[in-house]
């Protein structure tokens, strides 16, 4: 059996080495290393495939989303409504544009922001709203827009973990998961389900004025060279990194089936099991199980945590630590805030491999630890 890894970069390299290398190859040649052919065919490419008119690349998914906070024109002191339960970069970009960050509850099934703790903590200063698509599986967008969209307020989609989801409405129809906000932004973070071998990231959108505006502020602010008619950032997708995502979009529907079929062994394994809640499926998306993540109740989570890094499995816990209790958020009243689901999750859920290269043999021993340890408990 092959050693496990809780993402496997190698074995997907290996399969797509040959494009990979080519296309590489091409940027090396031809030397355009920054807005390079390559970039444009890929925000091409990304933009038909979401079905979105405007994908501008940038650097990484931390400044995809500080971005379009500031193509928002927020002023200091405007609320973000944002979870606590997410990567920090999510609430990291609201402090450091001198917004303040407004945390609110997650649905304890999907892990994502919660619609109804949104409308409860909008006030006059509320000016944005940030939901997460965690671990792959997508917020309730219709019913956040349609809050939104009553209170005539922006929302920004952090995409970084779902890129390829869809959203099926009321109606019928069926979105992209980051097209359906004023903005949506993405990572291209080498883990993520469409991942580039270095940082990357991308903003989204529907909206022409917005959308020459996020041009211009990940371009220092330019509307054309050497003119700055507003404060930006140096914000830049490298040729090389799109080069490698041009070979690899085409794949990320195929990456996400794999993912899928993973994530069902598991399921399948920990079914019946009273101590482990399996990942949810919202009947409005389908999860592309960025991370495969149980919900433990009744089991040492730090043991169990351990007992499989001894196995020669790893697993990852995401986030120990929610942004309303971390140090950085003491200034903004993070302590007083009493998010009940979310402390409850931080220490309830531990994520298990997942990629596009798991093989049964693997997911079978996984699955076997995994009940070794929690059967004893």
């Amino acid at each position: 059996m092959q050693p496990i890894q809780m993402v496997d970069l190698k074995l997907q390299y290996a399969k797509i080495k040959t494009e990979v290398d080519s296309a590489i190859q091409e940027v090396l040649n031809n030397t355009a290393f920054i807005h390079g052919k390559a970039v444009q065919d890929f925000a091409a490419g990304l933009s038909k495939y979401l079905g979105v008119k405007h994908v501008i690349p940038c650097a990484n998914g931390t400044d995809a989303l500080q971005i379009a906070l500031m193509a928002l024109d927020l002023k200091p002191g405007d609320e973000v409504i944002t979870p606590s339960f997410t990567f920090i970069a999510t609430t990291e970009v609201v402090a450091l544009l001198q917004l303040k960050p407004v945390f609110v509850e997650v649905d304890p099934k999907t892990f994502c922001i919660d619609p109804v703790a949104i409308e409860k903590a909008i006030t006059p200063k509320t000016k944005a709203i940030i939901p997460v698509h965690l671990y792959g599986q997508a917020a309730n967008m219709e019913a956040i827009m349609e809050i939104a969209n009553r209170h005539k307020i922006p929302v920004v989609e952090d995409n970084a973990q779902a890129i390829g989801g869809d959203i099926t409405l009321s109606d019928g129809t069926v979105k992209k998961t980051g097209t359906l906000g004023t903005i949506g932004t993405t990572s291209f973070f080498p883990s993520k389900n469409l991942g580039c071998y270095g940082d990357g990231g991308a903003i989204f959108t529907n909206d022409d004025a917005l959308a020459e505006a996020l041009k211009m502020i990940a371009n220092h602010g330019q509307s054309k060279r050497y003119y700055h008619d507003r404060v930006g950032c140096n914000s830049r997708l490298d040729t090389i990194q799109a080069a490698v995502l041009n070979v690899k979009l085409p794949l990320l529907d195929e990456y996400i089936a794999a993912r899928r079929r993973a994530a069902d062994f598991y399921d399948k394994a920990f079914a019946g099991n009273p101590k482990i809640t399996v990942p949810n499926r919202a009947p409005y998306s389908n999860h592309v199980f960025h991370q495969y993540t149980l919900l433990l109740e009744g089991v040492d989570r730090d043991g169990l945590n351990q007992f499989l890094a001894g196995q020669g499995v790893p697993s990852m816990i995401y986030y120990p630590v929610p942004a309303h209790r971390q140090k950085m958020f003491e200034a903004f009243g993070g302590a007083q805030y009493d998010l009940k689901t979310t402390d409850w999750l931080t220490e309830r859920v531990i994520s298990l491999p997942m990629h596009t290269e798991l093989s049964n043999e693997q997911l079978q021993f996984i699955t076997g630890k995994v009940l070794e340890f929690i059967n004893k408990q």
